[in-house]
């Protein structure tokens, strides 16, 4: 998953820049409301921590626009306005939740889980697809009720995927979802990364599809039928 803090509290920033970056996410932050709307524009995000006091463009504004363009980016509202008005407003703004500062690291952790999962479309803290299973709060993948060992980086891929079953992922989008800016990964070695990500989880019905030239997807997984629903045509 990638973040976008915007934060200007340098302190504060650091501090949840090393936090969510020690859990395996790609994590980039921005200090006013003009280089967030900016980034927003240019960069592909899974979630947003959002300061409502940046200097330059508020946060209110921010969001307001980015309700506008019509994206559905998950946004967790931060700030130390804790007052009834500013909950109201920022909810009405298209906001996902809201934590008033000071706010513990852990709690905060564990509401961007949650989003995360909002984001695949679990509500339960296991997301499964068929015999693979991931735990979002411990970040663990098991397979079979085996555990699967992954790096950070096929870890990030597999959340890519996962948030996006059934559908295309290009080479360039998994670029954008798993780093961070300044960082130089070619679409050789997201190659690299899915055929590793392959050797480990493809078993039974389990599959990264490639679709030549364009990109990745992990296959939805057939439902069995039930006898009703075979049973009602026969042949002869």
């Amino acid at each position: 998953m990638r973040i976008l803090i915007a934060e200007d509290d340098r302190v504060l920033a650091d501090g949840l820049l090393r936090s969510l970056r020690g859990l395996g996410y790609a994590v980039d932050q921005v200090a006013d409301g003009v280089s967030a709307d900016a980034a927003l524009q240019s960069s592909d995000f899974d979630l947003l921590i959002l300061d409502l006091g940046l200097p330059r463009l508020s946060g209110f504004e921010v969001l307001r626009r980015l309700r506008a363009r019509g994206a559905k980016l998950p946004v967790l509202i931060l700030t130390a306005a804790d007052s009834v008005e500013d909950k109201v407003r920022g909810l009405d703004l298209g906001a996902d939740d809201y934590m008033a500062k000071p706010f513990a690291l852990q709690e905060l952790e564990a509401r961007v889980r949650a989003l995360g999962r909002r984001g695949m479309g679990g509500a339960t803290a296991v997301i499964q697809h068929g015999p693979l299973q991931y735990d979002t709060t411990g970040r663990v993948v098991t397979l079979n009720d085996a555990m699967v060992d992954l790096s950070a980086r096929e870890l990030a891929l597999l959340e890519v995927l996962l948030q996006r079953v059934g559908r295309l992922v290009s080479k360039d989008q998994l670029v954008e979802h798993l780093c961070v800016w300044g960082e130089e990964v070619s679409t050789n070695a997201i190659e690299v990364y899915v055929h590793r990500l392959r050797k480990k989880i493809e078993v039974g019905p389990v599959r990264i599809a490639t679709v030549r030239g364009l990109g990745y997807c992990l296959e939805k997984i057939a439902q069995p039928q039930t006898a009703g629903a075979t049973g009602g045509a026969r042949d002869g």
